[in-house]
C-alpha cells in the first residue's frame, strides 16, 4: 500500500483557487466547493450562470459540474496522501432525470473502500490507475441527474 508521508491538511479555498486557475471553465460556471468531509465533496453552482433557453440549467453545465465533483474528490484525496499525480477523466456518462430550475450541486462520494484501496495499490505498483466514481446532481434536495466517470491518475515522479 502507498505509504502515507503524514496526512496533509487540506485548505478548500486553496483547492478552489487551483481549480479556477487551472480549469478556467469552472470560474465561468460559478463552481464552488461547498463541502468536503474526507469521503465526499459537494460542488455547487448558481442557475443564473448556467441557464438555458428553457430557464433550466444547461445540460453541459450539469455534466461539467458533476465531472468536476469526481475530479475534485480524487484530487483532494491525492493531496491528502502527498501523492503527485496527473488526474484526468477517461470516460463520462450522465443521466438527466429532472430539470434543474434553481441553484444546484453535484455530490460525489468515494467508491467502496476495497475499490479505492485497489486503485491506490495499482497506482503504487504501476504508476497509473483508474477508478470509477459516481456523482449525483441535486436541486432543492431533489435528485436531478446521475454521473458516472472513470478517472485516471498517473504518478508524477518526485
Amino acid at each position: 500500500m502507498i505509504k502515507k508521508k503524514g496526512k496533509m491538511k487540506i485548505d478548500i479555498n486553496e483547492i478552489l483557487t487551483y481549480v479556477h486557475e487551472h480549469i478556467p471553465i469552472t470560474a465561468g460556471l460559478g463552481a464552488d466547493i461547498k463541502r468536503y468531509d474526507g469521503a465526499s465533496v459537494s460542488i455547487s453552482a448558481p442557475l443564473d450562470k448556467n441557464i438555458n433557453h428553457r430557464n433550466s440549467a444547461f445540460g453541459g453545465s450539469l455534466s461539467a459540474v458533476a465531472i468536476l465533483s469526481g475530479w475534485a474528490l480524487l484530487f483532494i484525496k491525492m493531496k491528502e496522501l502527498n501523492l503527485q499525480t496527473k488526474l484526468v477523466i477517461q470516460s463520462s456518462n450522465f443521466e438527466f432525470t429532472k430539470p434543474v430550475i434553481d441553484d444546484f450541486e453535484a455530490v460525489c462520494c468515494l467508491p467502496p473502500i476495497k475499490e479505492y484501496e485497489r486503485f491506490l495499490k495499482t497506482l503504487e505498483k504501476h504508476g497509473r490507475a483508474r477508478i470509477t466514481v459516481n456523482s449525483e446532481v441535486l436541486c432543492n434536495n431533489l435528485s436531478c441527474g446521475n454521473h458516472q466517470g472513470v478517472y485516471v491518475a498517473v504518478r508524477i515522479q518526485d
